[in-house]
């Protein structure tokens, strides 16, 4: 396992207490209370220590580099930790002693996801080629989020460029990188047994390409991740975090290592929804970049705040749809043999219990409440039978069945996002980046090969716009249209409610909002099983609801409403 430049810093947090720092003495609480504990912190909570005197935010931050000290060697969830965090932490706390508080963020750590630029702090985007890369400008998600006074304390592992690099035949593994390897959720943070897989990866998977782990292990108070096809709500929903994929444009693109414009968005991640919410807003700009043309999609609430929002008996009268085939009952799409989807029997209950606590709130259930583009009887009008193009068997001529917007975007936007470096970039084109790659394979920069970037890198952005445009309106008809909009309106419903993050595909298609919320446990038993003796511990399962286009302020009414009636995020037992 590759250790990263971080280990300076966990050094210095381990000396806090004899100065490894230059930066001014922490100041002394005026009242003898009991130590913060950041493990579980809520961000309200940190809030009001920090304002009473309790705490300051370089003894917070301090606790959380401690706790990274402690525990990161199991977890991996980290490629650099911010060197200056310390020194970023006394600035806000003689801001807030003059008077000065910038937001809701002000004096926390936040964590990002390594695709998301920092100028001060490297984005490696977990690849070798880009292990050096101090970008020259910083995202405007970053820039909002030092605006209103959060402390970016870590940029954490992603399955690396997000998890495109390689498809079949040898797909990538989540949560790994060639800058900082594998890494592991803390709910049972061991490799893999399995003699067929035993390759370091983690026995319980972390969820994709947003690194939820540190955030579950209380290493920040959240962390921003960025999602194309489920990156924030699958590792939302494998550490047991409430996540927000946003509608397209809501949080601005600009300075975040792209896949696709199309489908790609930033978001939160937290361990509750109140969490999540705070960072929405704060994340969310003002007013539209002007490097982002779709943050003209949706309104801000006032004073972008969607804490208003957060009322325990927001589940009363609101209609929630359960889309029973495929997310909890197999189908066979048309022309098919085999089915797609469904539950086992320990997520059905779960998603029983779940359904139950729903009626139980005041909600008006529709069930079933079946989208139509998954049950439709012929193969065009199928979004199940639409998949997205995304491996060495989907190159030029076997791709007529698929999207090709992800493998066409990635030569488009990667190419623009590169050109945005100027003389930053360490190469200048994806054909580059892939020439890099196959020089540098002993190093590892081609563990898992590179397939999903040599058929991205295929397309010709002129000659393949047509198709391209044809597949993006074919997505829209089948995941909006015929999908989202179609079942919301059929059954006048507020909100649909998936398992798990099987809700994710449709809703990032769409470029609609879904949120996680944590919600249960079921056995890690996966195919082939572990070996005799091994004790896998359960996995995290959660649940999701997804909703119209700039919907957030309802869903996050409803995710809250649905957390407070259950309260079952526990965290990691062998974390204290």
């Amino acid at each position: 396992m590759m250790r990263t430049s971080y280990l300076l810093t966990m050094g210095c947090a381990l000396s806090i207490a004899v100065g490894c720092s230059t930066s001014p003495a922490p100041v002394t609480p005026p009242a003898a209370t009991a130590p913060f504990n950041v493990v579980e912190a809520t961000i309200p909570e940190m809030r009001a220590a920090l304002e009473s005197g309790r705490l300051t935010s370089r003894q917070l931050t301090a606790l959380y580099l401690e706790r990274i000290a402690k525990y990161e060697d199991r977890i991996n969830a980290i490629i650099t930790v911010n060197p200056r965090a310390l020194e970023e932490a006394d600035a806000m706390d003689k801001e807030r002693a003059a008077g000065k508080v910038r937001g809701p963020l002000h004096g926390i750590p936040i964590a990002l996801k390594d695709n998301i630029h920092t100028t001060d702090v490297r984005t490696t985007g977990g690849a070798l080629a880009f292990r050096d890369l101090m970008p020259p400008y910083d995202a405007t998600l970053t820039k909002n989020l030092r605006d209103g006074g959060a402390i970016i304390i870590a940029k954490t592992v992603l399955t690396e460029l997000a998890h495109w690099p390689a498809g079949a035949p040898t797909p990538m593994v989540a949560n790994y990188t060639g800058v900082a390897g594998f890494a592991y959720n803390p709910y049972d943070p061991r490799m893999d047994p399995r003699p067929g897989v035993m390759d370091g990866r983690p026995v319980l998977q972390t969820g994709g390409s947003s690194s939820g782990a540190g955030t579950a292990a209380s290493f920040w108070a959240a962390s921003v991740g960025s999602d194309t096809g489920g990156s924030i709500i699958s590792p939302s929903n494998s550490n047991m975090l409430a996540g927000i994929r946003p509608t397209i444009g809501r949080i601005s693109r600009y300075g975040v290592i792209p896949i696709t414009a199309d489908h790609d968005t930033a978001g939160p991640m937290a361990r509750t929804v109140t969490d999540a919410a705070i960072l929405m807003g704060v994340l969310e700009s003002p007013a539209m970049d002007p490097n982002d043309a779709a943050t003209s999609t949706c309104t801000p609430p006032p004073n972008r705040d969607y804490t208003p929002f957060l009322k325990a008996d927001a589940l009363k009268g609101v209609r929630i749809g359960v889309p029973r085939a495929f997310f909890y009952d197999a189908v066979t799409p048309p022309g098919e043999k085999d089915p797609q989807g469904g539950l086992n029997p320990e997520q059905a209950k779960v998603m029983a219990d779940a359904i139950a606590l729903l009626k139980a709130q005041g909600a008006e259930v529709v069930d079933p409440a079946d989208v139509p583009s998954l049950v439709a009887t012929t193969a065009a009008d199928n979004f199940l039978l639409f998949p997205y193009c995304q491996g060495a068997e989907h190159k030029k001529g076997g791709d007529a069945n698929c999207t090709v917007n992800f493998k066409y975007g990635m030569k488009r936007d990667f190419n623009a996002w590169l050109k945005s470096l100027g003389d930053k970039a360490p190469v200048k084109t994806l054909t580059e980046l892939r020439e890099w790659n196959v020089a540098h394979q002993k190093a590892g920069a081609m563990r898992f090969g590179q397939s999903r970037l040599d058929i991205s890198d295929e397309m010709d952005v002129e000659k393949d716009k047509a198709r391209n445009d044809a597949d993006v309106a074919k997505d829209a008809r089948l995941s909006r249209t015929q999908g989202l909009d179609a079942v919301l309106a059929q059954h006048k419903l507020d909100a649909i409610l998936t398992p798990g993050g099987s809700g994710a595909n449709l809703a990032s298609r769409a470029g609609y909002p879904v949120v996680a919320v944590p919600f249960g446990m079921v056995p890690n038993a996966p195919n082939p099983g572990f070996p005799a003796g091994f004790d896998a511990k359960p996995a995290p399962f959660g649940v999701t609801f997804s909703g119209a286009q700039c919907s957030e302020p309802k869903l996050i009414a409803i995710a809250y409403a649905f957390e407070q009636a259950s309260r079952k995020r526990v965290a990691p037992p062998n974390l204290p």
